[in-house]
């Protein structure tokens, strides 16, 4: 992309512009400010921030990077499927001579070819339909969801709902002719609950994949270097629980990384505890073994700075034992402080009477002090 002319530069003021962007990037200098008073980014490159030669732009400026052509008459909004606006009595000139409505020819009409038009009966007069123009913006034309409305995937749901009752009833009339047979058969019939639900989990494998809806056994192909396919693997999540990036969709919200499908922080930090299943991913890292596992980390740094000859990786076997030695000392000498302090000074917890001295800190002993404030014994 050219950009516009620069006067020529001797080597000396080049080599001044070179030492204050370098400057810059380290933060020694201020940052250079555009023609709306923002400062530039120091590390955006000068093919950037320089802008084209038609612009006539006199000083670097990032203006011809954003958005500058935004039309306020664009809109996201959709047509109103099926919406009449009149529904006239008697037909009309220039009406569509098969149904009266007046939004369309009789070419484009499309309701059923009368024997009869409405020309000539001017009976059962179609309405006119509500025909509406749009200017969308280039995210409005491309939005494949753009009109959908959600109410029509209420019968997909319905389906599936049907699909698992009588799936469910299935279950229950095979559970029920075995009953019967083992009746018949006089065999003993365990009244167990928990007989019966293994039995119904059994049955449950042996109905034909097609027929049920197990989202568990979802699975997909892993691709290799060498071109070929590993086999397959379960999914990693269950199809049933809403995923991570659809519990806020606040913008400003939990980050969400795509590519290791993991948020650190809490998508909903407001939310009651108690009723919260997922509270980001570091809430696994500070908690269960996870915990154990970064305290025993500390501890190997630490002993390793002190002159212990310990590494996690090489030798871990040797860092957990060193780290439960470690663990038994330190309560060894809490209680030994904790014994000593006792000692020393009671235990008011235990109910003991505390001495004289200790409770009004005075005493009837006479100590005489010498002109150096040392005891005379």
């Amino acid at each position: 992309m050219a950009t516009a002319s620069v006067a020529f530069k001797s080597r000396e003021d080049h080599r001044k512009q070179m030492e204050l962007e370098e400057a810059r990037k380290a933060g020694l200098a201020p940052a250079e400010v555009d023609e709306d008073g923002k400062e530039i980014n120091p590390h955006i490159p000068q093919y950037m921030s320089s802008a084209p030669w038609y612009l006539n732009a006199e000083r670097p400026s990032l203006k011809h990077q954003r958005k500058w052509k935004s039309d306020p008459n664009y809109t996201k909004s959709w047509y109103d499927r099926g919406a009449k606006i009149y529904q006239a009595e008697k037909y009309r000139k220039a009406a569509c001579e098969n149904c009266g409505a007046m939004t369309h020819t009789t070419k484009m009409c499309m309701e059923r070819p009368r024997k009869l038009g409405a020309k000539w009966t001017s009976k059962n007069i179609a309405p006119d339909e509500k025909i509406e123009t749009f200017e969308l913006d280039y995210d409005g034309k491309r939005d494949r969801w753009n009109g959908y409305d959600a109410a029509s995937y209420a019968h997909v749901i319905e389906r599936y709902e049907a699909h698992d009752e009588a799936r469910k009833n299935f279950l229950k009339d095979q559970q029920l002719k075995k009953l019967e047979k083992n009746n018949t058969e006089n065999v003993e019939v365990v009244s167990d609950d928990e007989d019966n639900e293994d039995a119904l989990k059994v049955d449950e494998t042996k109905v034909d994949e097609s027929k049920q809806m197990d989202f568990a056994k979802v699975e997909k192909h892993v691709r290799t270097t060498g071109g070929g396919s590993t086999g397959t693997v379960r999914n990693l999540r269950i199809r049933e629980d809403t995923a991570k990036y659809l519990l806020n969709l606040d913008v400003n919200s939990a980050h969400y990384d795509l590519k290791t499908r993991s948020m650190r922080e809490d998508p909903l930090p407001d939310m009651d505890p108690n009723e919260k299943f997922y509270a980001g991913d570091n809430q696994n890292r500070v908690s269960g073994q996870a915990l154990e596992f970064k305290q025993l980390n500390i501890h190997d740094w630490e002993a390793f700075e002190k002159g212990n000859d310990v590494h996690m990786q090489a030798a871990p076997s040797q860092a957990e034992l060193l780290y439960k030695n470690f663990k038994v000392n330190k309560e060894k000498l809490k209680s030994q402080v904790k014994e000593t302090i006792v000692e020393k000074y009671g235990n008011a917890a235990a109910g003991d009477v505390l001495p004289r001295e200790l409770l009004l800190g005075q005493s009837e002993r006479e100590v005489e002090y010498d002109r150096a404030d040392r005891i005379i014994l």
